[in-house]
């Protein structure tokens, strides 16, 4: 909304006409002219302080320059400043009118130029060999810098194992000394007698680096029998996966016979039983009449 019209305003008492900054028509700041723009990137690039890609065409606000003081046969070169996308590092690149492209100042690496493919099509035999020649010489030199510092860490790594493996070496035979030493009744920590003779402190030396070693030997003897504890229950394990389970034999078990069966079976029996003793006997047939006389017959 626009202001109100109004017949006054109020001024402070202690305002400064001179401060304000903003007047018409005063003096144009010195120096090359800068406006914000929005434009596009105009080739594909690599900021240069994280890596960040930028491909081509992603729009950006950025700040025109135009410096009077660079120009070719006339034509105004302009710059541009614009920000990783990132890192927000400040990334610069102008305008190149002789080869009809942009050219990038700092901030980036252009990913693909292509007047250097032209460069490359117009050299000769000769100027391809030495270019060859020395880029295979850069290559060589490269490699035997890459080889001496891998062989460098790799020496760095092995003292490194062998300070440490010394050092535990070391807290081992110190701890078997103090073990022994407290199954023996010694204190360790009580003071030295002042008029030790040097035998007394050879033999004493001696017997501690006879307790280092044998502290060592202890260790060692340990580790081999539990590797060998260890081979042998994995080769026991793969004896065991490789065999195959025997089968167990079955009985077979006879099918009884099932309780209607067994009812018929028996009534059938006593039915057979009854019927042979209730069964009348056979009756004797007698034969035929063979004489028969009468005295009616005679008379």
């Amino acid at each position: 909304m626009s202001e109100r019209k109004v017949l006054s305003k109020y001024y402070p008492p202690d305002f400064d006409p001179s401060a304000l900054t903003r007047r018409r028509g005063g003096p144009k700041p010195a120096g090359p002219k800068v406006q914000t723009v929005r434009v596009a990137a105009p080739f594909s690039m690599r900021c240069t302080s994280c890596g960040e890609y930028i491909y081509k065409g992603r729009k950006f606000n950025a700040r025109k320059e135009t410096p009077q003081e660079e120009r070719y046969l006339g034509i105004q070169i302009f710059r541009f400043y614009i920000r990783c996308t990132r890192c927000s590092a400040e990334i610069t690149y102008k305008t190149d009118p002789k080869n009809n492209d942009y050219a990038m100042e700092k901030g980036a690496k252009r990913n693909t130029e292509p007047w250097r493919q032209q460069e490359l099509a117009d050299e000769t035999d000769e100027q391809r060999l030495d270019r060859l020649e020395r880029e295979m010489a850069e290559e060589e030199e490269n490699e035997e810098k890459n080889a001496m510092a891998e062989l460098e860490q790799a020496t760095a790594d092995a003292h490194r194992d062998m300070a440490v493996a010394d050092a535990l070496d070391k807290i081992r035979s110190r701890t078997a000394l103090r073990e022994k030493a407290a199954k023996d009744g010694v204190d360790l920590a009580a003071p030295a007698v002042a008029d030790t003779t040097l035998e007394e402190e050879r033999t004493r030396r001696r017997q501690d680096e006879e307790d280092a070693e044998y502290a060592r030997r202890a260790i060692a003897e340990a580790r081999a029998r539990e590797l060998e504890e260890k081979e042998k229950e994995r080769k026991r394990e793969e004896g065991r996966r490789k065999q195959p389970a025997m089968p167990q034999p079955q009985k077979r078990k006879l099918d009884a016979p099932s309780m209607p069966a067994l009812k018929l079976l028996k009534k059938a029996t006593s039915n057979a039983a009854a019927a042979a003793a209730t069964k009348p006997a056979p009756v004797e047939q007698k034969g035929p009449l063979v004489a028969y006389g009468s005295d009616s017959d005679d008379e």
